[in-house]
């Protein structure tokens, strides 16, 4: 069970090691709180003066013995104990996948992962917007816009390297997954390379979860038993266009509305029907998501005014969703219908 108090200039007494506490303090000063230490279970006169009756205490599961009877005696005064994990080793870096954009599509792994987290470095396409009640780390923006990278890739890995070499526990929150066109395979190769642990939390990827979100499923039965994911930022050689267009199924491509037109071409060209329907689906999962239906033929002109991020998919799963989305609409009417006659 979780609750939201609101702690601000409330006394809060944080127990256990200056090590493993560490994390569970600077959550604690970031609520507002008025934070006070016990570092061992008698260490009252090392760790200076304590609040008379704190309003809560934070017991930090630092496994040293001894703690219990005196969380005890504070429950028997009727003083709540928070149970608080302890903080991981110093040192080392985690890329976790944070998925279309959504918080709710963040995995439990990436929650814990950026609770615990000193130092964050995202990127527009992960969940920025909700960090700060995601995690009490310092947030760094190196985020990269289409022809504009506020800060190189090389310059992200040294700053990643760097970070855990200090002593940080470092964050590299990136849309989607990370080892999907997420250059995360780099990223841990600079690791490495620096002798830095570094471990991977995977994402729910984009190529899956946006089409989802506009009612396209990527594969359905007796329509489509496989799909492609395809990177939409350099266009495709004629060789690719013609492998693509051979071997059926659906077809999603990341980030392609600079290349739609070389793409939807290429494919053209190596024999793909231009009446294969082709959606494009607009910011998924963020406000003003925005489908685009059309085909293979008719999508240039289509989509003009769309923007990355974009997702793009082609194939007959398009018609799948619009027939969804059909049957969908009708029974609304129906049930506006219903409603109106029950009403008069």
């Amino acid at each position: 069970m979780q609750l939201s108090i609101d702690l601000t200039g409330r006394e809060v007494l944080v127990t256990g090691s200056d090590h493993a506490a560490r994390q569970a303090v600077r959550r604690y000063e970031t609520a507002g709180a008025v934070v006070y230490r016990l570092s061992t279970p008698a260490g009252a006169a090392q760790d200076g003066p304590l609040p008379e009756r704190p309003f809560l205490v934070a017991a930090v599961d630092d496994g040293q013995p001894g703690w219990e009877s005196l969380l005890e005696r504070c429950r028997a005064t009727g003083i709540p104990v928070a149970a608080e994990p302890a903080a991981g080793p110093v040192g080392h870096v985690t890329l976790v996948g944070g998925g279309p954009g959504t918080t709710d599509l963040l995995t439990v792994a990436a929650v814990k992962a950026l609770r615990d987290a000193d130092v964050v470095f995202f990127d527009r396409l992960a969940p920025c917007q909700d960090l700060p009640d995601l995690t009490s780390a310092e947030l760094v923006d190196v985020g990269k816009k289409p022809g504009h990278h506020k800060v190189g890739q090389a310059d992200i890995e040294k700053l990643m390297v760097e970070s855990a070499l200090a002593g940080n526990n470092v964050v590299r929150l990136k849309g989607g997954d990370p080892y999907v066109f997420g250059r995360g395979g780099e990223e841990v190769a600079s690791c490495v390379a620096a002798g830095v642990p570094v471990r991977v939390i995977s994402g729910v990827t984009s190529a899956i979860s946006v089409p989802a979100a506009a009612g396209i499923p990527v594969t359905h039965r007796e329509v489509s038993h496989m799909f492609t994911v395809v990177s939409g930022h350099a266009p495709l050689t004629e060789k690719e266009h013609t492998h693509l267009a051979g071997l059926g199924g659906t077809i999603v491509v990341l980030m392609g509305i600079g290349t739609l037109h070389q793409l939807a071409a290429g494919l053209r060209k190596a024999g793909m029907r231009p009446d294969m329907p082709m959606a494009v689906v607009e910011r998924g999962y963020r406000p003003g998501q925005r489908t685009t239906i059309a085909d293979l033929g008719t999508i240039t002109s289509a989509a003009a005014g769309c923007s990355n991020p974009a997702v793009l998919v082609i194939g007959e799963v398009v018609r799948v969703a619009e027939a969804n989305r059909g049957h969908a609409e009708a029974a609304a009417d129906l049930d506006r219908l219903a409603a109106s006659l029950l009403g008069s």
